[in-house]
């Protein structure tokens, strides 16, 4: 994979803080190819606003390099987009006139069509648009999901080539949630937009995205094409015995019986059942397991 393939990539990327004990982030090491959409899961207090406050250039990293479309931070800022999660706006203007200021900072690439799809096209399952936003309404006197929409909006109008959504849809209700996944499905498949977006609902993102980053601890647990890692595992019961062959990442059960999720090293033998994980399964198993080795598929990290 060339570097002009990769939307995102980190090289041992660490923070320490001075105040705090051990790291908050540490050693993390993957390429993102660009035009996916990529799911960066894990629960709270795993990392996950915090590398993409790094691949913002909202801070620095005390440790490792983070390289956003190519170049550093600072240099691709006009090209990616980023949300945080108390999507901070100026309180005092109206939706309008966040739209017009959006314009007004991002001239050469803003496209108003885009941003006005967001912002103000709200469909209900019978027709009714009561929800759509006022434009005339101040943001101050918005809800939490109002305000979430018109932020996305200033996302979507900036016409990036790579947007960084920290838990984008924590405000919004599953109409909105539906809608907004399927607006950020478009947006790839139109115009090769790189999305990463984050949550810690597991749920929430399958299906919708076909890359997944996976931190837990601090680190990058597991990084690819979420089939590809589910393939990987493989849902054993059976007798109770070793399982010398096979990574090993979650097991379960009583002195007779086993149940295991593994990384097979080769055939199980004729007394083991055997059955497909979801991707909630393996996600949750590596989660409730720290010490499960890490698994970057082929082409997401650096040779």
């Amino acid at each position: 994979m060339s570097e002009e393939t990769a939307a995102l990539k980190a090289v041992g990327l660490g923070l320490r803080y001075r105040r705090r004990r051990g790291h908050v982030l540490r050693d993390c090491s993957f390429r993102l190819p660009a035009g996916r959409v990529c799911a960066l899961v894990g629960p709270n207090g795993a990392g996950k606003s915090t590398l993409l406050s790094l691949a913002a250039g909202l801070i620095r990293p005390t440790e490792g390099t983070v390289h956003v479309l190519g170049t550093g931070p600072a240099e691709a800022r006009e090209r990616f987009a980023y949300v945080a999660q108390d999507k901070p706006l100026p309180p005092q203007l109206t939706v309008a006139g966040t739209l017009r200021l959006g314009a007004d900072l991002n001239r050469a690439r803003w496209d108003a069509a885009a941003a006005g799809r967001i912002a103000y096209a709200h469909h209900a399952p019978d027709g009714d648009r009561s929800g759509s936003l006022d434009p005339g309404a101040r943001i101050r006197s918005l809800s939490g999901g109002q305000r979430t929409r018109v932020a996305l909006a200033l996302a979507f109008g900036k016409r990036p080539e790579l947007m960084l959504l920290d838990e984008p849809m924590a405000d919004l209700d599953p109409l909105a949630r539906r809608e907004l996944l399927g607006a950020l499905m478009g947006e790839a498949a139109e115009h090769g937009t790189t999305i990463v977006l984050s949550s810690h609902i597991v749920t929430e993102l399958d299906g919708a995205c076909d890359h997944l980053l996976l931190m837990g601890g601090g680190r990058v647990r597991l990084a690819g094409d979420p089939e590809e890692l589910v393939a990987a595992h493989t849902l054993l019961t059976g007798p109770a015995r070793d399982l010398t062959g096979h990574t090993v990442v979650e097991s379960r059960g009583t002195d007779r019986q086993l149940t295991a999720l593994v990384r097979p090293g080769g055939p199980p033998g004729d007394d083991w059942r055997t059955a497909a994980p979801s991707l909630e399964e393996v996600l949750l198993a590596h989660l409730r397991n720290p010490g499960a080795p890490d698994l970057v598929t082929e082409g997401t990290v650096n040779p």
